[in-house]
């Protein structure tokens, strides 16, 4: 499958190229990037591949089946349907969108036109994640009463800003996710959520969400960059065990190292020893072997679905109700209230 890269700043460039790079079935051929700086990141990084000033002029050029958009959230919906207007399998970068409705538009364009659309939720592919689902499928834990999934980084110089900016709507889409996939569908939300002042205006900068879900589990996900202080932390307790897990963020760190997917195939992710998880159980304490996990998996399995017409790794209903929950915990947040989400 031919792949066009719309954008190529930090997202594109860092998350979205090496990965693209690595995966089985998928070639890079094509990258949207206008400024002088991009366009030289892009002969050094990328030699060869092609680059177009814009979307419009990758899509007339053809010979590309499939696109993933990694611009500011506010564009996403337009550039999605030019997408898919044009008949390409789209891989939609998060936030998926500024709000759910802007969502359902797009993915209601998806399937009138018959192409696949996931959503970019690569935090599913975390090694610490991996590690944390293998121990809850394993059944070590029983059934999970609480689960705790916190995120803080020290760089209040990278909120995003703009109509789809915030920490809810960047963090917070990852760390959502990952709680929904986990522990199934949200029935109430409530939030607390701090801002600061930037020049483009106020923006969420630290938050903390609650989400009760079907199924009974309670899971309670916070994130800052705001607050001097940096961790990544699970805290899951069960009904037979409690597990507890510091990640490192092995595979971002390693993209920032200089390191690529491609060239270490085998060895790529895996958290270091002093990082691997303990489970608590009547037992005693035992550590937790990382398992490896590797992103680039996404883009495998979404054009293995492109070609034979699956759902692909990330479905747009899954995505659908992590935006839901977004909306929810941003009205909580602003009203106080929790915000029921069972209708």
């Amino acid at each position: 499958m031919k792949l066009g890269l719309v954008g190529y700043g930090l997202g594109g460039r860092v998350f979205h190229a090496p990965f693209i790079e690595a995966a089985e079935g998928v070639e890079l051929v094509g990258v949207v990037a206008r400024s002088p700086d991009k366009i030289a990141e892009l002969a050094r990084d990328l030699p060869g591949v092609a680059v177009y000033p814009s979307l419009s002029d990758m899509i007339a050029a053809g010979g590309i089946d499939m696109v993933t958009i990694t611009t500011p959230p506010e564009t996403h919906k337009p550039l999605v349907l030019e997408a898919i207007a044009a008949g390409l399998h789209v891989v939609c970068d998060k936030p998926f969108a500024p709000n759910l409705a802007d969502s359902l538009d797009m993915v209601a364009a998806a399937k009138a036109k018959g192409v696949l659309l996931n959503v970019f939720h690569n935090r599913r592919w975390d090694t610490d994640f991996q590690t944390l689902k293998t121990v809850i499928d394993d059944g070590h834990l029983g059934k999970v009463q609480r689960a705790y999934n916190r995120m803080d980084l020290n760089e209040p110089d990278t909120v995003a800003t703009g109509p789809g900016g915030g920490l809810l709507r960047d963090l917070g889409s990852h760390v959502l996710d990952q709680m929904l996939l986990l522990f199934g569908p949200a029935v109430a939300v409530d939030a607390q959520m701090e801002y600061i002042d930037l020049p483009a205006g106020r923006t969420d900068a630290s938050f903390a969400v609650h989400i009760q879900h079907a199924s009974g589990t309670h899971s309670y996900s916070s994130a800052s960059k705001i607050n001097f202080c940096e961790g990544r932390e699970f805290r899951i307790y069960g009904e037979t065990g409690t597990y507890v897990a510091n990640g490192t963020d092995v595979q971002t760190r390693r993209i920032f190292n200089g390191d690529r997917p491609k060239d270490d195939p085998d060895g790529w992710a895996v958290e270091p020893e002093y990082a691997w998880g303990k489970l608590h159980t009547k037992d005693g304490a035992v550590t937790i072997p990382s398992v490896k996990s590797n992103i680039s998996d996404l883009y495998t399995a979404f054009a293995a679905a492109a070609r034979s017409g699956g759902i692909g790794p990330v479905p747009t209903i899954g995505a659908l109700h992590t935006m839901r929950v977004l909306d929810a915990a941003r009205e909580a947040a602003e009203t106080g209230h929790t915000v029921d989400i069972t209708d």
